[in-house]
């Protein structure tokens, strides 16, 4: 059962309950999906050793996923560029890299959400859902734009987020594994 891309965003929102996972429904409405796409998920997630059985109360396997996104991910998902248009920034464009890294003339890479703020490239979330959950969830958004980093960046914008995304996965908010 191979892995889809919206796994990838049920795991980093797992992240967030420090192993006190609520229900399903409760991760299906954060994430405006269906509570049967987020339990095939959790089961698709366990079957790639990515997320703790009912034992470890289906908590994220913390080594597995960094390797994962780090060194697979890129290659299982590879990023959708598209036409100019109004949406969510991503990658570089969006914190904790944006304060670090300089932009340039080019214009940067942005979710298409009609709600957006931001004029952009067209850069296709994992996830149709991502903008609207990321936008009411700020270490959700955090991770998936390092992810979109590490997916699509130069060198420099992946060694830098490289190293945002492990301080997440690895913070004391986040310690279980």
């Amino acid at each position: 059962m191979p892995l889809k891309p919206q796994d990838v965003v049920v795991l980093v929102k797992l992240l967030e309950y420090n192993g006190a996972r609520p229900s399903y429904a409760q991760i299906a409405k954060e994430l405006f999906l269906s509570v049967s796409e987020v339990h095939a998920s959790v089961q698709r997630s366990k079957q790639a050793h990515l997320l703790g059985g009912t034992a470890l109360n289906e908590t994220p396997n913390k080594p597995a996923l960094e390797e994962f996104l780090i060194h697979g991910l890129k290659y299982a998902f590879p990023p959708e560029r598209g036409e100019l248009t109004r949406g969510v920034p991503t990658g570089y464009a969006a914190e904790p890299l944006k304060s670090r890294i300089s932009a340039g003339t080019d214009p940067p890479p942005v979710w298409p959400y009609p709600e957006g703020k931001t004029r952009g490239y067209s850069f296709a979330p994992l996830y149709k859902t991502v903008p609207k959950a990321a936008l009411r969830d700020l270490f959700l958004y955090e991770m998936l734009t390092l992810i979109d980093a590490i997916r699509d960046g130069r060198s420099r914008e992946r060694s830098l987020a490289e190293k945002e995304l492990k301080a997440r996965l690895y913070s004391p908010r986040h310690a279980e594994l």
